[in-house]
């Protein structure tokens, strides 16, 4: 866990814009910008935005997902398919449990009726 934190604090700060390039997210993400054009085709979760002249631009939400395929590829050792379905298993968790709060706090809502 702490090679991870480590690897983790020597990428570089994300700066407070709304969209990056496509050179920016490879700086920022360290991986060149072909291996990012891969990553779009194989991982659905990845979307990129095109304005201009056909552009790619990324919101910080995205690097912060190719951040974590990075990871999941290189320092973890998955696989591609690995690494999609570590990705589609954490995003279900994230349902599941918002889920499971919406579920607690309705229930204490009807407790509280019950009281009034």
């Amino acid at each position: 866990m702490e090679t991870e934190q480590k690897k983790v604090e020597a990428w570089s700060p994300i700066p407070g814009k709304h969209y990056f390039t496509i050179g920016e997210m490879g700086r920022l993400c360290q991986i060149k910008p072909h291996v990012l054009r891969y990553w779009e085709s194989e991982f659905s979760q990845l979307k990129n935005i095109k304005r201009r002249g056909n552009r790619r631009y990324y919101t910080h939400q995205q690097i912060l997902l190719v951040r974590k395929i990075r990871s999941l590829l290189y320092e973890q050792g998955y696989t591609i398919s690995g690494a999609k379905v570590r990705l589609s298993n954490q995003q279900t968790s994230k349902l599941n449990s918002s889920n499971v709060q919406l579920s607690d706090i309705r229930q204490e809502l009807e407790e509280i009726l019950l009281i009034l």
